[in-house]
């Protein structure tokens, strides 16, 4: 397993080893999207623990483009000490941090947008809770403009990277989908207009980050819904981002309206459940040259290794796992190799919308039930 504890670089950034921890929602931001002290205090007990690169939660680059109630933004210049604080954290502890980069789009609600939510189309569909305005040129140019503005500011915050969220139903997987996306004009129809959006946002990031700095993209392999995106289009669009110099591909799969193949599985609870998105990651894997990320129930060392030497992955995402055990890399790394303790039954996230803040309720429970045996 030592392939697994290499060190790697991308595009001038030194990892440490090849896991990754993927963004989730943490809900540790104040109202308006500043960052708190305990969010930063949760990425650095991650770089503490030897993850070997952070992807923080999304982070809205607008704020209509926010989706729930704690998330991060970056869509001002005003959260600069908070933002520089938090990058602070990780690099004390050796780790790197990428930043999550996205857009709701339809998929949020006019009382947490501020207005009526935006989408390629006015459509009605599951993972839509209201209809959304179709958004005219206009809207789409602001848009991508503010991806650039929101990469920059990220630059200069100190992240190590940036990640466009073009997965899990969010505005840009919505150009991407014809389920989503019935637009007639250069933006939809074609597999090829589908994708104009994503890569008019990376070219307006890339330009605004240069050439020497790490862009990444996460890419749903398909959508898991009848009438969204298939492994063929995201195939498609994997090689024309591979084709712009797109510096890492993490793939995923699912939006919230995908039942059973939602993007966040229940009941992993042996290996054979586990790396749900490992065959869409190996269709992509075989058409590009840049590194691929791959992110869904990992749970087992076993499983991970033989991703990474048989089927040729690269980077190993998690995120639920490293609720319960920020420090599991460590753990592993000296030996005690057993599964990670996560058992993936997602309570974690009722903290964020109650107490402000994810943490593994089970954990908890445990604790507190030790305590009173003990007494």
């Amino acid at each position: 397993m030592k392939k697994l504890y290499e060190k790697t670089t991308i595009n001038g950034m030194t990892l440490s080893n090849r896991f990754v921890r993927s963004a989730t929602w943490e809900g540790m931001c104040e109202k308006d999207g500043r960052p708190t002290t305990r969010l930063a205090s949760c990425y650095q007990a991650l770089a503490a623990g030897g993850v070997g690169l952070i992807i923080t939660g999304f982070a809205f680059v607008r704020p209509d483009g926010k989706q729930l109630r704690g998330k991060m933004g970056i869509h001002t210049d005003d959260f600069a000490v908070e933002m520089l604080n938090l990058t602070k954290a990780v690099h004390n502890k050796g780790g790197k941090v990428c930043i999550q980069l996205v857009h709701a789009g339809g998929q949020t609600s006019a009382k947490i947008a501020g207005r009526q939510p935006l989408a390629p189309s006015a459509v009605n569909v599951k993972q839509f809770s209201e209809e959304p305005l179709a958004m005219s040129k206009k809207d789409i140019d602001e848009i991508v403009t503010a991806f650039g503005n929101s990469a920059r500011r990220a630059k200069e915050y100190m992240f190590d990277a940036v990640q466009l969220h073009a997965a899990h139903g969010y505005l840009i997987n919505q150009f991407l989908s014809p389920l989503t996306n019935k637009r007639t004009d250069e933006y939809g129809g074609t597999v090829d207009n589908r994708c104009r959006f994503l890569l008019e946002v990376y070219r307006r990031v890339r330009s605004e980050v240069g050439n020497y700095f790490p862009v990444f993209v996460k890419l749903n392999g398909s959508d898991n819904l009848e009438g969204g995106l298939n492994i063929k289009d995201a195939v498609h669009a994997a090689r024309l981002l591979d084709t712009e110099k797109i510096d890492a591909i993490e793939v995923s799969g699912g939006t919230p309206a995908s039942g059973e193949k939602a993007p966040v599985r229940t009941k992993i609870d042996k290996p054979a459940l586990e790396a749900y998105n490992l065959a869409l990651a190996r269709e992509i894997k075989r058409e590009v040259r840049c590194p691929i990320m791959v992110v869904g129930g990992f749970r087992s060392l076993e499983v991970i290794n033989k991703a990474v030497i048989e089927e040729g992955i690269d980077y190993i995402s998690m995120a639920r796992p490293f609720i319960r055990e920020p420090e599991l890399i460590n753990r592993w790394k000296k030996g005690d190799l057993s599964p990670a303790r996560c058992i993936s039954c997602n309570g974690c996230f009722k903290p964020g919308l109650k107490e402000g803040g994810i943490y593994c309720v089970v954990e908890k429970k445990e604790a507190q039930n030790k305590t009173a045996g003990s007494g």
